[in-house]
């Protein structure tokens, strides 16, 4: 298989993008980095931000959005802005805590995704749903994860994000167990260090498997994106992404 291709999630290096969005966008491009994933548009424009991308020869990876953006009215908007950037995937980066509180908001939560894939579909767009730590915290015996992606259409993407999952209290093995239990629903995959001896760990400087990731992303993941995420800096950010790729490329060869 071709190898995926690496994204930058934008909110790893968010105060850069607003001081200077297009001076950011050409360093990620020049570090080698594919695509990008947006967290907020710096009050830009769809057409803005398209001409900028197509400029650099960068692709949208995704972007992370509200769940009421892909609710009621809002979603044609949703949708064109979407169509008009060329981006296929619109993930629900984080819920309130009445979404995901028990089993049966986890399963509202799931119904409303369901509704939204459906909506989407039409437009070649995809709704993906990203876990923070919380996703994989037992509530009565179950975790919100599963009972969420359990109760989803495949076309639901299940963006995994390898660090807020470990931080949850996932293993490096439980990591893998995940893609191997939702085949075909990791579409885009956050990669972010985990090492619980050092919080500011930089890609392959923890314990992440990412060999075995890697291997399961690129078969029974069909994964189209990997998308670096770093949130914790021993150097400055757009010098901590250009190591995250760095050292990606290298695990890669």
């Amino acid at each position: 298989m071709p190898k995926i291709p690496i994204a930058l999630q934008l909110y790893s290096v968010r105060e850069d993008c607003a001081s200077n969005l297009p001076g950011t966008l050409k360093a990620v491009a020049k570090m080698g980095y594919e695509g990008v994933e947006f967290a907020g548009y710096h009050s830009r424009s769809a057409d803005e931000l398209r001409s900028m991308l197509d400029d650099l020869g960068l692709k949208v990876a995704g972007t992370h959005i509200g769940l009421d953006s892909l609710l009621g009215d809002e979603v044609e908007r949703t949708i064109e802005f979407n169509h008009i950037l060329g981006n296929r995937f619109l993930v629900v980066a984080w819920v309130p805590d009445e979404r995901r509180n028990s089993k049966a908001a986890c399963l509202e939560t799931a119904r409303l995704m369901n509704g939204i894939a459906e909506k989407l579909k039409p437009h070649g767009m995809r709704v993906g749903y990203h876990n923070h730590a919380v996703e994989f915290q037992s509530i009565d015996g179950e975790l919100p994860w599963d009972i969420l992606f359990g109760a989803t259409v495949p076309d639901v993407v299940m963006q995994l994000d390898t660090g807020n999952a470990m931080h949850g209290g996932v293993s490096a093995d439980g990591l893998l167990e995940i893609l191997r239990r939702y085949p075909g629903r990791a579409a885009t995959v956050h990669l972010k260090e985990f090492s619980s001896t050092n919080e500011q760990a930089l890609i392959g400087e923890g314990e992440v498997k990412w060999k075995e990731l890697f291997s399961l992303c690129e078969t029974i993941g069909r994964t189209e994106w990997y998308i670096v995420e770093q949130e914790s800096y021993a150097f400055p950010p757009l010098e901590c992404v250009k190591r995250c790729v760095m050292n990606l490329k290298k695990m890669r060869t």
